[in-house]
């Protein structure tokens, strides 16, 4: 299959959004120290934050890397076949990006990167830039870009639970 973007591996740049695209951008703090940001690190490139929310998903591979293919569906019915486009995994940032494919409703990229500044404390950043592909998609509007945004505000909770015996040491 092939991706229904052009600018693949574009969110590796920063707020990077191509003309005619949605762009999202959540950041949530999961904590402080290194064992927070190794689990959250861990959590994330083995897809344990994915399952952790509750959706459907099937991967080629235990954990990210380039070109895993992964589908992730939503209530039951909604296939999202997705493509892991970039990993990073560095001392103080990891995680991920994957680009859509055909069928997916939306088309465009998503990534999902932990890290850990300066003071310690560590972040899970979900950045994506979007826009309907399938006729549903297109219908919901706004509430479609709701739904991405709140999809992604439950990544950052879901996460910090997954950390939280590590924050109370």
């Amino acid at each position: 299959m092939s991706f229904t973007y052009a600018d693949v591996g574009a969110t590796r740049e920063n707020g990077f959004c191509p003309p005619g695209f949605h762009r999202l951008h959540v950041r949530t703090r999961i904590g402080e120290g290194q064992e927070v940001f190794r689990r959250a690190s861990e959590a994330v490139l083995t897809w344990e934050m994915h399952r952790a929310l509750g959706v459907g998903l099937d991967t080629s591979a235990d954990r990210a890397a380039p070109d895993v293919e992964v589908t992730v569906t939503l209530a039951g019915m909604i296939k999202a076949p997705c493509r892991v486009v970039w990993t990073v995994e560095e001392h103080r940032r990891a995680g991920w990006a994957y680009g859509t494919l055909s069928g997916h409703p939306e088309s465009g990229e998503e990534s999902f990167v932990v890290d850990r500044t300066g003071d310690g404390t560590v972040w899970l950043t979900i950045s994506a830039f979007s826009r309907p592909a399938k006729w549903y998609a297109r219908a919901g509007g706004p509430a479609t870009r709701g739904l991405q945004q709140a999809y992604a505000r439950r990544c950052g909770v879901v996460l910090r639970k997954l950390c939280a015996d590590l924050n109370e040491i």
